[in-house]
């Protein structure tokens, strides 16, 4: 049987008309004037639609545009979200040089909105930030990824608190996606071999601001049924299904940016993921320039940026040799090169003809720049890759290191934004990364400050509940004592949020270590605090679905009801809830290994106050008057060890300072003390955490120069990547003769 799809598209006319440039740029994303005209058109709909402004405005009915087509109000505040949106694109930006050629950023997943599900945690919202700083400083500069029919999984519970998955498809036609097509209409397709196949991909083309994310999908009649699964799910399939993803994403996407007739001076690997993009680059280079292998080797390495998120070993993607054979023999065929010194790329040790291929040896080897994403991530990666350069002391390993930030007009809710809106000053709705606005925090009213805390505390509150609600009705739960549970947690009490991938080492039964004492916390009279807990465990990972369970079933019991709660799948909504309503946000990770974390940060410049072992971004941006610290920094072997000594510290400190900081208040019932915390974060955080610092580094560090260079040698035919392996070659070759014959100390006594 045959299905037929049909796309509902309104008839905008008029004034109205001005509402689909608007829904198909993800820069309403992070306007709230522009979500609130959404909202205000019909907002069942926009609830329904899943904040999806394309797939809502397919759900409004003709007559609803109709009135709003009379409707002086809502046109002037049509026309003033238009004007907003045309200001921004046309106006002045941090970076003022030329916009082509670009630096092409590579990654598995970005997260930019809810609306568009191709993320699955940490890296692709770094991924989505990283693409709206780019559109805010105006920097030359696209982003690659895949578009995933079916995404990351939807997460419910069972009735025994064990994490299920659900894979539910995404229409590309009714989401802020466009399909790439030629002058004629036709969609544009680029082909990539996989073994001695052809696959096809289409590109889609998502707007971000000023800046285009481009994402390729093989889903497409042009492809066998094997193959169009190949972007079906994001860290789905078998080892060869990560493998075709990789060479998609690598070598289809820099096909498609040529395609695209977008000129590329440097590329950006954001994860080892897209390493394969090396090979399309110097294959490219050989075949416009006439290099050798070597030659193109050379010219492409000053050209590219590699950054790692990994700080343990068994964490980095690997190959088999059966099927780097089976999709790169070919490969290295074609190019003249050899075999065995394409694998030792991506081999700690070359002449080990046992070890896997590693996609990050692979992207170290062939990066002029790499770093990692915080101080300490980078002090770690030195050491666990220092034998890539046996010949250089640990402090000149290349591997340096850029501190993830976030996005600061995403992450800020909406509430304490207009607070900081009217304090900052105008400078800050352009300039958020302007360190210097961030010392105007002292301006902000303690009532103010607390009394827009306290909103957001309750709408998280009211959030939570919903989603429990409908998690218990699914369930088809009678119990009165689990039915009372829908109304947990109370909007005036301290609350303390849990919210991340369970892993094992994020260690997010942590506070149940002592269940008892927890117990006494949950439910003191004098101090009551409540708990909310979210977060997915990846499919495959037992251990972590476990850790989900034991949480289901201690918020279960008896004495906690209500006051410790889970919330089915996480995602970026429930994120800006959690983020800006919580007292506090937690983080237990085994030190060192937390790369960097963001969710801290956004949590810190909403005024949520961090608790957090010092491991990532926190190991830098601790300071007593801004939040809390587990332990000193301490590193253990003995896990136990380390449990049974953290979480005694925690327990202390929730006992002993930070409960009754947040419940010692005056007469006027505000806590001061804490308040005081709460403006120190804001602005600390805000001054040397956002995404705008992190891309200014980015630039100015990798980008500029790797496009400066990649353009040189260009221009000059690549004559300098010739000498430089002919200088090396040279050098290798007399070597061996090179002596020390004698030792002399003629220096004056």
């Amino acid at each position: 049987m045959k299905i037929l799809t049909h796309t509902v598209k309104p008839r905008l006319e008029g004034e109205l008309a001005a509402l689909d440039p608007i829904a198909r740029n993800l820069w309403l994303s992070w306007n709230f004037e522009a979500v609130s005209l959404f909202i205000r058109i019909d907002q069942d709909a926009w609830a329904a639609s899943g904040q999806n402004p394309m797939k809502m405005l397919g759900m409004v009915s003709q007559e609803r545009f109709e009135q709003l087509a009379q409707d002086d109000s809502f046109i002037a505040s049509l026309n003033d979200v238009k004007n907003l949106f045309e200001r921004y694109k046309k106006g002045e930006t941090w970076y003022k040089g030329p916009k082509s050629p670009v630096t092409a950023y590579f990654s598995m997943e970005f997260g930019i909105d809810v609306s568009l599900p191709t993320y699955s945690g940490g890296l692709g919202i770094l991924s989505g930030d990283h693409m709206k700083t780019s559109s805010d400083l105006g920097l030359p500069l696209v982003g690659v990824g895949l578009l995933y029919r079916q995404g990351y999984f939807k997460q419910y519970l069972n009735a025994d608190g064990f994490q299920q998955e659900s894979y539910p498809e995404n229409d590309w036609y009714n989401m802020p996606v466009q399909q790439c097509c030629d002058a004629a209409g036709k969609p544009i397709l680029i082909t990539v071999e996989l073994a001695d196949k052809l696959v096809h991909a289409a590109i889609w083309e998502v707007k971000v601001g000023r800046s285009s994310l481009y994402l390729l999908d093989t889903n497409i009649p042009e492809n066998a049924p094997e193959y169009r699964t190949i972007t079906a799910t994001l860290y789905g399939g078998d080892k060869e299904t990560r493998i075709r993803q990789e060479i998609v994403l690598g070598i289809g996407g820099v096909r498609a940016l040529a395609a695209l007739g977008i000129p590329v001076a440097a590329t950006h690997m954001n994860e080892g993921h897209s390493a394969f993009l090396a090979l399309e680059r110097i294959r490219t280079i050989m075949a416009e320039h006439g290099l050798s292998v070597r030659e193109a080797v050379q010219a492409f390495i000053p050209t590219n940026i590699f950054t790692t998120h990994t700080p343990v070993p068994a964490g980095n993607e690997r190959f088999g040799i059966d099927l780097m054979d089976k999709y790169f023999r070919r490969w290295t065929q074609n190019l003249g090169a050899d075999w065995g010194e394409f694998l030792g790329l991506g081999r700690e040790n070359p002449g080990d003809n046992n070890e896997s291929f590693c996609m990050t040896v692979f992207a170290l080897k062939l990066s002029a720049y790499a770093n990692g994403v915080s101080a300490l991530h980078g002090e770690v990666s030195r050491e666990m890759w220092k034998e890539l350069w046996p010949q250089l002391p640990a402090g000149e390993i290349p591997i340096g290191s850029v501190t993830n930030g976030v996005h600061p007009r995403t992450w800020i809710s909406h509430d304490m934004l207009a607070l900081l809106d009217r304090y900052l000053g105008p400078r800050f709705c352009v300039e958020p990364g302007s360190r210097d606005i961030w010392d105007r925090m002292d301006r902000v009213s303690d009532e103010e400050l607390w009394r827009t805390h306290e909103r957001r505390r309750e709408r998280l509150i009211v959030f939570s509940r919903d989603r429990l609600g409908a998690s218990m009705s699914r369930l088809g739960i009678t119990d009165p004592a689990l039915i009372k549970a829908g109304e947990a947690l109370s909007p005036s009490i301290f609350t303390l949020s849990f919210a991340r991938r369970f892993a094992t080492y994020k260690r997010g039964n942590l506070l149940l270590s002592d269940p008892d004492r927890l117990i006494r916390l949950l439910s003191s009279r004098d101090m009551p605090m409540q708990i909310i807990f979210a977060g997915k465990a990846h499919p495959h990972d037992i251990p972590g679905k476990e850790l989900i369970r034991e949480l289901v079933h201690f918020s279960r019991k008896e004495e906690v009801l209500g006051r410790l709660v889970f919330l089915e799948d996480y995602d970026m909504n429930m994120a800006h809830y959690m983020t800006s309503g919580s007292d506090v946000w937690l983080n237990t990770p085994r030190r060192p290994l937390e790369a960097s974390g963001t969710s801290g940060m956004k949590a810190g410049m909403n005024g949520v106050l961090n608790c957090s072992v010092l491991d990532g971004w926190w190991a830098e941006g601790y300071k007593s008057d801004i939040g809390w610290a587990i332990g000193l920094g301490e590193e253990y072997k003995d896990e136990e060890l380390q449990d049974k000594i953290e979480s005694e510290a925690l327990y202390d400190l929730l006992e002993r300072e930070i409960l009754p900081t947040f419940y010692r208040r005056g007469r006027d019932g505000i806590p001061r003390d804490w308040i005081a915390k709460m403006r120190a974060s804001i602005g600390s955080i805000g001054r040397n955490f956002s995404s705008h610092r992190m891309l200014e580094e980015y630039y100015g560090a990798y980008y500029k120069p790797a496009m400066a260079e990649g353009s040189r040698l260009k221009a000059e035919g690549y004559a300098s990547s010739r000498a430089l392996l002919g200088y090396l070659d040279r050098a290798k070759s007399l070597w061996p003769q090179v002596a020390i014959t004698e030792v002399r100390d003629d220096a004056p006594p």
